[in-house]
């Protein structure tokens, strides 16, 4: 079993079979079939189910899915560590939309500046996607909120939001959702962390709203909550970030209401722009903790 055969394997994986994985790889199907017969004659396991034309991976082949990416993941690094430690070339990395959107744009700019070999590619989706997305190397990383879901995944946290109830203009002081007046929870769908996190205040009092509202963008949640549709959990940065919007904010329980925002890579794959965009990164947020300190 060498590096080829797991670069194979897996192209076979993730393209859905034998065919496309052929063309991606610009090889015949004939010569990927034979590869992928003796990397399990070669381990003595079935890699895949095979249905007629359809390929199912087995447990085995999942098993070793992992530890493919793991070993391909490591290779690429050893090679640009070896060849070329200067950040360069293509980032792929996913983003919560709220952190891309207000708490990336700084870093960013500076990382750019330092940086200016180094090409962005920009996803945003829910912590779930995110997190699937780099463990399955289709980004090389990504912000995504806690809880992070589990696998081969390292972090280290970036940001410490504070979350809060945004309730409609005038509204009373809302200690548990028994206060609220609007039924209606405004929310992402399924997948996102504040929501999940809604959904658990709601839950502590036993109860849950009338109807859950789903939108894709904050924009349009903060805009119905300013028209009186109903209420949402936000970061509290969200609603600075709109000077002249008028809702009313409500704290949380404390025990509701931080969400640590994490940046998070493939276990054991650090290339150099993953590694400098963390440099970045930490450096911005212990300066804003510092000038913090300093106006208290």
């Amino acid at each position: 079993m060498d590096l080829s055969d797991l670069q194979i394997f897996r192209s076979v994986v993730r393209e859905g079979g034998i065919t496309r994985a052929a063309e991606k790889l610009n090889r015949v199907q004939s010569n990927i079939t034979t590869r992928v017969r003796q990397l399990e004659q070669d381990l003595g396991v079935e890699l895949f189910i095979r249905e007629g034309k359809k390929m199912q991976l087995s447990p085995a082949g999942k098993l070793l899915l992992d530890y493919a990416d793991r070993l391909l993941d490591l290779a690429r690094e050893a090679r640009d560590a070896v060849h070329d430690a200067e950040p360069r070339g293509l980032l792929r990395l996913g983003s919560m939309e709220s952190t891309a959107a207000i708490r990336l744009p700084r870093p960013l700019h500076e990382f750019h500046s330092r940086y200016p070999q180094v090409r962005l590619e920009l996803r945003t989706g829910d912590p779930k996607v995110l997190a699937e997305a780099v463990i399955a190397g289709e980004i090389d990383a990504a912000l995504a909120a806690e809880p992070i879901m589990e696998g081969p995944i390292e972090k280290v946290m970036i940001f410490n939001e504070e979350l809060v109830i945004v309730a409609p203009p005038g509204h009373p002081p809302i200690r548990t959702p028994r206060d609220a007046k609007a039924s209606t929870m405004l929310a992402f769908e399924c997948g996102c962390s504040y929501r999940a996190r809604m959904e658990q205040w709601f839950a502590m009092s036993r109860q849950m709203p009338d109807r859950i509202v789903e939108m894709t963008s904050w924009h349009a949640i903060v805009g119905c909550i300013a028209a009186g549709m109903g209420i949402a959990l936000l970061p509290r940065m969200v609603i600075e970030s709109f000077s002249d919007t008028n809702v009313t904010i409500h704290p949380l329980p404390p025990n509701l209401t931080h969400a640590p925002t994490m940046l998070i890579w493939r276990k054991g794959a650090m290339p150099p722009n993953v590694r400098a965009l963390r440099e970045v990164l930490l450096a911005k947020a212990e300066s804003k903790k510092s000038a913090k300190r300093a106006r208290a």
